[in-house]
């Protein structure tokens, strides 16, 4: 079916539609209908992974005019590549697992609820589909409403700020990448554009200062959603306060928006820019690597140490990403999807032990580990994931990082970066020691229920997928390579590419020629050199005077 990435965009309004008819004190009902929506958008878009081919093009294309206003033509222009496949893959399985985390979590205004989410779902497949540039703008625009209702209407205490502030930064970023795609699709009329089409707008060459100027209002706009330091402030709130669902889905999803477009847009269109900012981005990369995990050290709720965590294992993604080979750019992508396996599952986590607890403090807990011994072994697998031990997920991706970094011009960045992975265990195993560990000495802990069937249900996919990843990560390698190493071809710097053009090429040997000399002369053959070829220099160089 040529159709099938639409279908699966598309169902969860289909699911919207029919939640509208649905009574809202029908509670269950709602859910019901909302997980189903979900597992069957999970289902159609299981032919999609199955029937991909792992090669470097774009498949399951489709390409209708949709607005067309003179010589301005807006078409709906979607498509997979291996570099997209596994993120709409990722977004598709999350999404019952995170439906699933609210039957018990909200009670108010369910219907609301199941509708965000749901609208959510449609945004993030389409801008993780859409190979318009001003498509993609339109499903970025669409996740923003739903998450900021999300937050705002079913968040903790400080919701409201939290959710203004969420809004606030995403929408400047917004307005920034707006006004240069504008700009952008201006200058592509010029050279006889006519639409946002991404791939005619990576044939469009822009001079130097243009594309800093571009650049910065995309890398502004996807900085902003990665978060990257100092952009991240928002983050922190936004995790505290949203609902154990938003927080799987904001980690889990949501900030692989920001990575996936700087792989996706900003940095193939304006090659040249990218490779300029890149030493100031793996900069930031790294203080935020090493200033989230040092802040992470010192939080007492759990759910706050879990969103640090977020920034500092996403610097990991950014550093890959800009080390611009395939190593680097392979462990970027890998590490966006560990992360989004790894931490939307200790977001769950946490969500089981607020709902019977009412509380995320590490002070509150202890001892856990001997009420709740599959709840602890269940976080113990995760923490390790989030760690990066070998054979979990978590180590595969941030190997191909490091070695992808230090064999670019990044390689001091990756030395100091390196002990972000030292840090991450300290905070990671610090925070399970003191939670899981230790005496069962609160009468509150000691009522505590182990985890149920539901619970065990959401996590036990999350688990297997850890193990998978971590022990076989050839299958989802072997489907990106491809599409990376065009990209890696399509953003290297044009002295690079001729220098290896230069080199690759065969020398030419030189050509005797007997050339009649007149009378006095010789006669001897003269060496005729290849053409270009440079004149030998002089053995002294006054001689060359």
């Amino acid at each position: 079916m040529s159709n099938l990435l639409s279908l699966t965009t598309f169902l969860p309004i289909l699911g919207v539609l029919l939640l509208l008819f649905i009574p809202k004190d029908s509670k269950s009902v709602l859910r019901g209908v909302a997980l189903g929506v979900t597992i069957v958008t999970f289902l159609v878009s299981l032919p999609v992974l199955f029937g991909f081919q792992p090669n470097a093009e774009y498949q399951f294309t489709e390409n209708v005019p949709w607005i067309a206003a003179g010589p301005f033509v807006m078409r709906y222009n979607v498509g997979i590549d291996g570099i997209s496949l596994w993120l709409v893959i990722l977004t598709t399985f999350i999404m019952p697992l995170a439906v699933l985390s609210t039957y018990t979590a909200v009670e108010e205004k369910v219907k609301e609820y199941m509708i965000c989410l749901l609208l959510l779902e449609t945004g993030m497949l389409g801008a993780f589909i859409a190979l318009d540039l001003f498509l993609f703008y339109i499903f970025w625009e669409v996740m923003l409403i739903p998450m900021y209702f999300m937050i705002g209407i079913w968040g903790g205490k400080n919701r409201i700020y939290a959710a203004v502030k969420f809004f606030i930064f995403t929408m400047v970023g917004s307005l920034l990448m707006l006004v240069a795609l504008v700009f952008l699709y201006f200058k592509g009329q010029q050279a006889g554009l006519t639409d946002f089409s991404l791939l005619r707008f990576f044939d469009l060459r822009l001079d130097l200062a243009t594309q800093v100027w571009l650049f910065l209002a995309f890398a502004f706009a996807f900085a902003i959603k990665v978060p990257m330091f100092p952009l991240h402030t928002w983050l922190p709130d936004a995790h505290t306060e949203a609902p154990t669902a938003g927080s799987v889905i904001l980690a889990a999803i949501l900030l692989k928006m920001g990575t996936y477009g700087y792989v996706r847009f900003a940095i193939p269109l304006f090659p040249e820019a990218a490779h300029k900012f890149a030493p100031l981005i793996a900069t930031l990369a790294v203080i935020g690597i090493i200033y989230a995990a040092l802040v992470a050290m010192v939080q007492e709720d759990v759910k706050k140490l879990v969103a640090y965590s977020s920034v500092a294992h996403l610097g990991f993604v950014m550093l890959g990403i800009f080390a611009f080979n395939q190593q680097g750019i392979t462990g970027g992508m890998l590490q966006m999807l560990n992360h989004g396996v790894s931490t939307g599952a200790l977001f769950l986590i946490v969500g089981f032990i607020y709902e019977r607890r009412h509380t995320r403090l590490i002070t509150d807990f202890g001892g856990l580990s001997k009420q709740m011994p599959i709840f602890a072994t269940i976080f113990m697998i995760v923490t390790f994931s989030s760690v990066g031990l070998p054979g979990t997920n978590g180590f595969v991706g941030e190997f191909l990082v490091l070695i992808g970094a230090f064999e670019s011009e990044l390689r001091w960045w990756t030395i100091i970066a390196t002990s972000g992975v030292i840090l991450s265990a300290v905070y990671m195993l610090w925070m399970f020691q003191r939670v899981m560990f230790g005496e069962l000495d609160n009468p509150k802990n000691q009522k505590l229920t182990d985890l149920n069937g539901r619970e065990i249900a959401i996590m036990v996919p999350l688990i297997v997928l850890i193990f998978v990843m971590g022990l076989y990560p050839k299958p989802f390698i072997d489907t990106m390579d491809p599409a990376v190493k065009k990209l890696v071809s399509q953003i290297r710097p044009a002295s690079m590419t001729a220098q290896n053009a230069a080199a690759a090429m065969p020398a030419v040997p030189a050509v005797q020629v007997n050339v009649q000399q007149p009378e006095g002369n010789s006669g001897t053959a003269a060496p005729v050199e290849p053409h270009g070829a440079a004149a030998p220099a002089a053995a002294n160089p006054h001689e060359a005077k």
